[in-house]
């Protein structure tokens, strides 16, 4: 499990607005390949370590606007819970963000490879909310999470091009 607090230089509406679309996490937090929505609630998510490939699909469970995002794992081979909490600061003007963040196997131990990816969560966490702070302050965390979106797109159409071709 890791939790990280990061205070940031914006308005709490935009600091939630950027953090509670699980389609912008391939962006926010550097370890997640890919985030399909499904519906409104669902959303799958993807990611390889150690050179085996991890799905995922959660629920959002919590999503009090401005105040808490929250998701769990409903199947998949790897169980990723998240929760992360928006608090005004200077009257509006600046946020404080809580985020905790956990994987887990659904059972049994981890392999090497899992462990490692685990183990280093908090730094991970903490390396991604700082370029997070960086980028929504300088006005660029949407666009270039927006230009990730594209990116997954473009390549999901090309490889369903190429599954067309081959069948």
């Amino acid at each position: 499990m890791a939790h990280e607090r990061i205070e940031v230089d914006l308005p709490l509406a935009k600091v939630y607005e950027y953090l509670s679309d699980p389609l912008y996490f391939p962006h926010l937090l550097e370890r997640i390949d890919k985030v399909n929505k499904v519906n409104s609630q669902t959303f799958e998510f993807a990611t390889q370590i150690g050179g085996e490939e991890f799905q995922w699909t959660t629920n959002i469970i919590d999503n009090l606007r401005n105040t808490r995002f929250a998701w769990i794992t409903i199947n998949g081979n790897l169980n990723q819970t998240g929760t992360i909490r928006f608090t005004p600061l200077d009257n509006g003007e600046r946020t404080r963000v809580d985020f905790s963040l956990d994987y887990r196997t659904f059972y049994g131990e981890p392999d090497e490879d899992l462990a490692a990816f685990i183990q280093a969560l908090p730094a991970q966490l903490k390396k991604d909310l700082d370029r997070f702070k960086t980028e929504a302050e300088n006005n660029k965390f949407k666009e270039k999470a927006d230009t990730t979106l594209a990116e997954i797109e473009a390549e999901e159409e090309e490889a369903e091009e190429e599954d067309e071709v081959t069948v």
